[in-house]
């Protein structure tokens, strides 16, 4: 068996970003784009955790726990925009909330 290495951390945290950039650059619902986003956020988590178990040192679990409290914030204001907006358009299409400049 195989003995975990830092490239396996890299390999899964690229992974998990781009299947969450892709799904912002495609997706059109605003809440499927709030979850890649926090999806990308944890592909940086596990880059995090991933160097500073190479390096046996707390700094990357400490950075990841920061991480995860802005990641927490920012779904606490993106679900509140997110209600506001499906209450006054009755959607929740990027599209839709793009005709409001206009």
């Amino acid at each position: 068996m195989s003995e975990l290495t830092t490239a396996h951390f890299l390999f899964l945290s690229a992974a998990l970003f781009i299947i969450g950039m892709v799904g912002v650059l495609t997706r059109r619902n605003v809440l499927i784009i709030f979850m890649c986003v926090e999806l990308m956020l944890n592909a940086v988590n596990v880059t995090f955790i991933g160097f500073a178990w190479e390096q046996n040192a707390l700094t990357g679990q400490i950075f990841a726990l920061f991480v995860i409290a802005v990641a927490a914030a920012e779904a606490v204001i993106g679900l509140g925009i997110v209600m506001a907006l499906s209450r006054r358009l009755d959607t929740v299409d990027i599209d839709e909330v793009r005709q409001l400049r206009e």
